[in-house]
């Protein structure tokens, strides 16, 4: 049996008294609201709709995954739920001591438990029963017994994963599984107690983690892109360049679950010439020919010594993808030389010679190591494309999450004759319309652009001139639907109370429509792996609802596409094609892993190998580990002035020569190139 904490009553009434502390919140809370108030794009009216939203929000903050309060803590707290617009018009901030007492109390019992089970026998025995449940399915335990039977069964589970990620052999684990679960299992605690204490840790103690978490529900219910900084995230999300001359590109962060997590990629560095790591993704083992570094309890500083290391050349990212998957990258540290370009145009040569330039970001001067913004690296390789007389271009949007608007308007103004792009409306109602001044085009040919359903923000700006004017056929799947803008602004200009990061303006196609929440819909669709998955914009809680705006100056467009010979030819080579085929019965299979509950097996190492395993083969079979024996698809070759360059580079030679390799199985480029060519020959 358990040892129980007492039962514990707390109440507003025994919390008289602010601290210094107390008052400094008070102050942000009230600073905020008023921010929000009077710069938000599309600010609530505080009210007890909107105080039950910030009660929801304000928990999901504290426990994200639901596995440290209890049912009946959620019960005891009910009677807040519509009190916060209260509490943030009267000044009264004592509702946090509440609220840190009650997760101090679960942080503890939680520890208190986790110590008590390095001297538990834990049950192998099969008694005990295993299910994976997706995460909007979670609930909170119902009391403190049903807590700690999860915590075993957490802790054997990822025993047994652990040993079996350590060698593959089932049979070997099993003959010396008395003596390495013993090894393991305190590995395993020391780490999930790391985990808690890193909450405790934080700066500012448990007391700021609960305060910021309200400030970050107090912004967020008016939509998910606004957040509340403290001044070290401030400066973390503003310092993204890395200056070291010799690295693999790659900014981490520790995410509120204690996961080292992915911040930003440099552009023109090693990863993101690659492509294949991005924003978001989460650390889990970093290896060399010599050396390891298990992300188990590790500091964000110890990631960056290890990969700072100069015996570090080459490595291997081992990753948790967002959504879900486990996949390992290779990357080599290169030099990001002031002259080089962060993005590179390539060559396909096919029936008519065609350029491909992949765009990972709308990266502006300041975050670009050679002091130009993507529009600049793109007029150079868009030159040495047409050097080589090609007849259309590809431009690759997919998985390109946004960066400068300023960026996306000039690239717009490069394939389009001037005229406006974009229209901006602030929270006044006042509307803006952003223009291409320019006369005449840097490219005149026919272009496809290719975006998936993560790609958001100035892509989709982008992608919408693009089809407004009739300038590019857009492939693919569709796109996020972010229509907005963010600003940092300080909530106070004489006092240190922090940032928040704010919507404060809306940016709406040139005919006057939105693609918020709604995304830009490809006029050629194309199957996806992430058909069906719920993760665009439109599935965040309290994203802005899609509205229209009014037209003050018209655009004009170039003559209508004439598709419909094009879209026929597509269909019928994505029907009969066994790539597309693959990919639906993988996106098929991948939503059942995510998204649905598994079966139920018993908690036994034979069990959890067989479910691990088949897992396992599945993943394995969608992210197609044998890629490397695939045969090439298309030929994808080096512009000449790029090949003159790579005679003096050797690790950017290398990485090109991979890069080359996966473009070529890329059946996404394929059928892109089909439809370039369908669309030319249709035109001629």
């Amino acid at each position: 049996m358990i040892n129980k904490f007492f039962a514990l009553s707390i109440g507003l009434s025994s919390l008289c008294g602010f601290s210094q502390e107390n008052t400094m919140f008070c102050e942000q809370v009230a600073t905020l609201q008023s921010l929000v108030e009077s710069k938000h794009y599309s600010p609530k009216t505080l009210n007890d709709s909107v105080s039950k939203q910030i009660f929801n929000l304000f928990l999901k903050q504290l426990d994200s995954d639901k596995e440290l309060f209890l049912q009946s803590d959620m019960d005891g707290l009910k009677s807040d739920i519509f009190k916060f617009d209260d509490y943030i018009r009267d000044s009264n901030c004592s509702f946090k001591d509440k609220y840190t007492e009650l997760l101090n109390l679960r942080i503890q019992f939680i520890k208190s438990q986790l110590e008590s089970l390095k001297n538990v026998m834990l049950d192998y025995s099969g008694k005990q029963t295993l299910q994976f449940t997706p995460v909007k399915e979670h609930s909170f335990y119902e009391d403190e017994d049903a807590l700690y039977v999860a915590l075993q069964k957490k802790v054997s589970y990822k025993i047994i994963s652990k040993l079996m990620d350590e060698q593959e052999d089932v049979t070997s684990i099993a003959n010396n599984f008395k003596m390495l679960e013993q090894e393991t299992k305190l590995k395993i605690i020391e780490n999930e107690l790391c985990l808690l204490d890193e909450i405790i840790n934080k700066e500012g103690g448990l007391n700021r983690f609960v305060e910021e978490s309200f400030l970050n529900a107090l912004v967020k219910v008016n939509d998910p892109n606004s957040t509340f900084f403290n001044n070290t995230e401030k400066i973390t999300y503003l310092n993204k360049l890395s200056k070291n001359q010799s690295s693999f590109g790659i900014i981490t962060r520790k995410n509120k679950k204690g996961e080292i997590a992915i911040a930003h990629i440099i552009p023109g560095s090693a990863a993101f010439k690659d492509g294949k790591l991005e924003k978001n993704d989460i650390l889990k083992l970093l290896s060399t020919s010599h050396s390891s570094l298990d992300i188990l309890c590790v500091s964000n500083e110890d990631i960056s010594l290890f990969l700072n290391n100069e015996n570090n050349r080459t490595v291997v990212f081992s990753v948790k993808k967002k959504n879900g998957t486990l996949q390992e990258v290779t990357l080599t540290k290169s030099k990001i030389k002031v002259d080089a370009n962060a993005v590179r145009g390539y060559l396909i040569n096919a029936a008519k010679p065609l350029g491909y330039i992949k765009i990972p970001s709308f990266y502006n001067n300041v975050e670009s190591p050679n002091g130009r913004g993507l529009t600049a690296d793109m007029a150079k390789e868009l030159y040495r494309l047409q050097k080589e007389n090609i007849e259309g271009l590809i431009l690759d949007l997919r998985f390109n999450g946004g960066g400068s608007m300023q960026e996306a308007i000039e690239l717009s103004g490069m394939f389009i004759d001037r005229g406006p792009v974009s229209i901006i409306k602030s929270n006044t109602g006042k509307t803006f319309t952003m223009r291409d001044n320019k006369r005449g085009s840097l490219y005149t040919k026919p272009i496809v652009l290719l975006v998936n359903e993560y790609s958001a923000s100035a892509s989709e700006f982008f992608a919408a001139a693009m089809q407004d004017y009739n300038r590019a056929i857009i492939v693919g799947s569709k796109t996020y639907g972010k229509s907005s803008a963010q600003t940092i602004l300080p909530l106070s200009k004489d006092k240190n109370l922090g940032f928040s990061k704010l919507t404060v303006d809306a940016f709406y196609r040139v005919t006057g429509k939105s693609h918020q929440s709604i995304g830009i819909i490809p006029d050629i669709i194309l199957p996806s792996l992430y058909d069906g998955f719920d993760s665009s914009e439109r599935h965040r809680l309290h994203a802005l609802a899609n509205d229209s705006t009014t037209v003050t100056t018209k655009h004009k467009p170039l003559k209508e596409l004439n598709l419909d010979r094009v879209i026929e030819k597509s269909k019928a080579r994505i029907k009969t094609d066994k790539g597309f085929q693959a990919v639906e019965t993988a996106n098929k299979t991948l939503y059942g892993l995510l998204f649905k509950k598994g079966e139920r097996y018993p908690l036994t190492l034979k069990s959890i190998a067989n479910s691990k395993e088949k897992r396992q083969l599945k993943m394995d079979a969608i992210f197609k580990k044998n890629d490397e024996e695939k045969p090439a698809l298309l030929e994808i070759t080096n512009t000449k002035s790029t090949q003159e360059l790579l005679k003096y580079n050797a690790d950017d030679k290398t990485q090109n020569e991979r890069t080359v390799k996966d473009l070529s199985r890329d059946i996404y480029i394929k059928e892109s190139q089909h439809i370039l060519i369908d669309y030319i020959n249709s035109n001629q």
